[in-house]
Order: C-alpha cells, then structure tokens, then sequence
C-alpha cells in the first residue's frame, strides 16, 4: 500500500512557484526549496520528479493564475484598448508581491540558455505564443489592416509586452506608464 502525502500538492506548488519567482530557477537550490515546501527533498523527488518537474508544475500554477488576465484580454471587444488595458492590468498582476518580481515566464526566458530544459522552453514559448495570438486576433478585427500588418504590429506587441516584464521590476510606474502609452502611441 502506497504512503500517503502529508503535504498538500497544490500547496507546496505555490510556495516553489513563489520561491521560483523570487530567485530565480537556477537560483533557487533543492534545499531553499526544502524549506520554502516544508518537505524533504525525497518527497520533492517521488512527487515531481526534479527540480526541473517542480519548475514545470509552479509554471503550471503561474499560468493559472495569470489566466484571467489572458481570458479577459481574448474576450474584450475594445480593440487596441483591449490590449492597452491588458498591459496595465499585468503590471498590476505583478506588483500583487511584496518583492515586485516581475513575471515568472519572462523571468525564466532571461535566465534560460540553450541548454535549458527542452520542456521549460516549450512551455515559455506556448505562453508567448498564446498571447501573441491574442492581440493578432484583436489587431484583426481592424479591416484597415491586412495579414502582414497585423503579423507586424502582434510581434512589436509581444516584444514590447516582454520588456515590460522585465522593467516592472526596476521601475517606477510613471516610466512604465510612459512606455505604454508610447507602444500604443505608435500603433
């Protein structure tokens, strides 16, 4: 008969998703995870697999509760306000911390190399991917733009959308507000 956990698997997935998010994945050590989890490291092991396992689970969690962001984006009828809106409220998402740590997926792209988890990687990239569908679907609904322009301005969008990641963890919301209203400025 199998031993029962005596954790609760969502539980500890958030708290290594928070430790994640704070440090870093190469950062974050297998006992800081201990610690954060309250579990052993052989129970992490007969759970997840791997650190790498773990990782892919608090990714999971991430997205999970980004979701509603993406959901309230794909739904909105207000076009490039729609998205304007999306940017504002995912710096909003990302300051719910105490320690300001920007988001965990263009956190872990900025850190990951080319030898990085081949799952890690393709996770991150159906994110970016998803959203990145999302405002060309948005940008679509314009029929003053054809397919080329919307493919245009979808990749500016989502690269803009990365560095604003990056930047909600160093700057002030005045010069994030500023770099907003300048991508939208020039779409």
């Amino acid at each position: 008969m199998a031993r029962q956990k005596a954790y609760n698997e969502e539980v500890v997935v958030e708290k290594a998703m928070n430790l994640f998010w704070r440090n870093g994945f190469e950062t974050t050590s297998m006992q800081m995870l201990e610690k954060e989890m309250g579990i052993n490291k052989f129970s992490i092991y007969a759970s997840f697999g791997s650190k790498n396992g773990l990782f892919l689970e608090s990714l999971k969690c991430y997205m999970g509760k980004i979701k509603f962001l993406l959901n309230t984006l794909e739904n909105s009828d207000l076009g490039i306000a729609g998205i304007k809106k999306y940017f504002y409220d995912f710096i909003e998402f990302t300051r719910e911390t105490d320690f300001g740590k920007g988001c965990l997926v263009t956190n872990t792209a900025n850190e990951i190399n080319d030898e990085a988890d081949e799952k890690i990687k393709q996770v991150i990239g159906q994110f970016t991917g998803q959203v990145r569908e999302a405002f060309a679907s948005i940008l679509k609904r314009d029929d003053t733009k054809d397919q080329v322009l919307v493919d245009q301005q979808a990749d500016y969008l989502i690269i803009a959308m990365v560095g604003l990641s990056s930047a909600t963890r160093f700057f002030a919301q005045s010069q994030l507000d500023n770099y907003i209203e300048n991508v939208f400025n020039s779409i």
